[in-house]
């Protein structure tokens, strides 16, 4: 049986949790899960590349969870867009990946404290899993571009294999960079 090759099935779009500048020619989308290993590992390739190319580069990261394999991650996203719905995306999305084997209920309300969310908000949000809706959309767009796990990363919309090890996309971005210049 062929597998179909992973296609973008979801462009960026206004409301995508965005590093780097809005008029970066390069973007890079990561779906991501913040207790897979895996991710955790990419995320300061992910961050390299951001420092390496900053007026080049735009990272956007969506969320791709493994329910099955990880017992928290779910959880976790909802989490980081409580922290996201306070202007904390970005501190809550390192402090997930610092912390990846910790992502109980309380851990995550400690890290929500710890990068200064309004708790009383958040334990309301997070009670109401208020933006469980959310994480399913971007679950939803990596099934429909077909993808099977994080991370998985495009750029300019065509999906990068990651599957040897991250050095290819660091390769891609460079040869990307260089093609604008």
């Amino acid at each position: 049986m062929k597998t179909q090759p992973a296609v973008l099935a979801v462009p960026p779009q206004p409301e995508d949790h965005r590093q780097g500048p809005a008029h970066a020619r390069l973007t890079l989308i990561e779906y991501g899960d913040f207790e897979s290993p895996a991710c955790r590992a990419a995320a300061p390739v992910v961050r390299m590349l951001r420092e390496r190319y900053p007026t080049h580069l735009q990272v956007i990261y969506r969320h791709f969870p493994s329910e099955l394999e990880h017992a928290h991650a779910v959880l976790a996203a909802e989490a980081a867009e409580a922290a996201a719905a306070q202007g904390k995306f970005w501190e809550m999305h390192d402090a997930l990946f610092r912390h990846a084997a910790r992502l109980g209920p309380k851990d995550l309300h400690r890290y929500a404290v710890e990068i200064g969310v309004d708790p009383v908000r958040y334990t309301a949000e997070m009670d109401d899993h208020i933006y469980l809706q959310k994480v399913r959309e971007h679950i939803d767009g990596a099934r429909r571009s077909h993808l099977g796990a994080a991370p998985a990363f495009f750029l300019g919309g065509v999906h990068q294999d990651t599957a040897a090890g991250m050095g290819r996309l660091i390769d891609s971005v460079g040869e990307a960079v260089a093609r604008e210049r």
